[in-house]
């Protein structure tokens, strides 16, 4: 670990090299590359500075024990022993999570993808509860949401919600979602009373850029016609909803958010490109498979990854076996404590599977 650690410092100095070169600066790109990998390479950095100094400390504190007559000198240094050697364990396991690859996905904004699955209505209006909630955490984390579509079902609930949350380190956070999000709770269309089970598909997708994914116009078939729903004047006056179809996959994509229908062409080929991405994302993942089963579930869409039971008001994530008594405020948009519990889990399998 400390060979990797030492690599890791005479590349951080090569980096801070080259962005105080002048020459840098005026490739921009160039720029913003390395200053992306200063970022990430500065916590690791910190922290191993944090444990040579510690470790200088121990060995002082022990030359002082050694050598020194005076009680008072020996009894100070002998605390600093104390302290400084449970700090170098402390720095020792935040080096090991700190040496675990990063998902270079993390920092990229996100596609949210919410379906009714079984359960007509009722699923339908768990899909427009979690897309409340999605919405409420953005807000907590001063995020931007945008929808790309939405195709409700006259009860207030959606049948299908795209959307769209810009933020930094949006993936990293919301990755963990998807899967199935598995309501029990009495329907409002239930007038016997009785406790029904409906479950919604959650997807979340990384933003993929162009250099992500290359798609040849050739493979598209782009179709116009007129938006449908609430949206204002423009709606069954102009042909400004685009749908997509990308030939060589099936995908097909639609959007009609906007009264523009350049702007509506541009956000659908943004969710394209991210599914495209995914699908590639998947394959590479198929070619490791072990390393795929050692993960805290972050893309399998048939996965029951969560309850939420009404009649008790609480929220179980049945991954890592957390129980919440605070249903209310996890659909407030209060999902930290579940956010931080999986990424936790997924660092501590994965920092396993390292040192196996």
């Amino acid at each position: 670990m400390f060979d990797k650690l030492e690599d890791i410092v005479k590349r951080y100095e090569s980096v801070l090299e080259d962005i105080n070169n002048p020459e840098t600066v005026s490739d921009q790109d160039k720029f913003r590359k390395l200053m992306k990998e200063q970022s990430d390479l500065t916590p690791i950095v910190e922290t191993y500075k944090k444990y040579i100094n510690a470790k200088e400390n121990i060995d002082e504190s022990i030359n002082i024990l050694e050598n020194e007559d005076d009680e008072d000198l020996k009894e100070l240094a002998k605390e600093e022993l104390n302290e400084n050697k449970s700090m170098v364990g402390q720095l020792e396991e935040k080096l090991k999570f700190l040496l675990i690859p990063k998902d270079p996905n993390d920092d990229k904004n996100v596609f949210v993808e919410i379906r009714a699955g079984a359960g007509g209505d009722e699923a339908a209006l768990f899909a427009a509860n979690l897309f409340r909630m999605y919405s409420r955490y953005a807000e907590r984390n001063n995020w931007k949401v945008e929808t790309v579509s939405l195709n409700e079902n006259g009860l207030g609930g959606f049948k299908e919600v795209i959307f769209m949350i810009k933020g930094n380190m949006a993936y990293s956070r919301l990755k963990y979602e998807s899967g199935v999000h598995r309501v029990q709770r009495i329907p409002v269309t239930e007038s016997g009373g009785r406790i029904h089970t409906s479950t919604v598909t959650v997807a979340v997708l990384p933003e993929a850029d162009e250099v992500d994914v290359e798609i040849s116009q050739n493979d598209l078939r782009i179709d116009v016609f007129r938006s449908s729903g609430n949206g204002g004047q423009s709606v069954n006056t102009t042909d400004s909803a685009v749908r997509i179809t990308h030939m060589p996959t099936g995908i097909v994509v639609s959007c009609q958010d906007e009264k523009s229908q350049h702007k509506n062409k541009d956000k659908a080929m943004k969710v394209l490109r991210a599914r495209l991405f995914e699908i590639e994302q998947e394959k590479q993942q198929s070619e490791q498979a072990e390393n795929r089963k050692s993960q805290v579930g972050t893309g399998d869409r048939s996965e029951k990854i969560r309850t939420y039971n009404f009649p008790q008001g609480r929220v179980t994530d049945h991954r890592i076996k957390l129980t919440l008594h605070r249903l209310d405020g996890v659909l407030d948009g209060d999902i930290e404590e579940l956010v931080e519990s999986l990424s936790t889990a997924d660092q501590t399998e994965k920092l396993k599977n390292i040192q196996e």
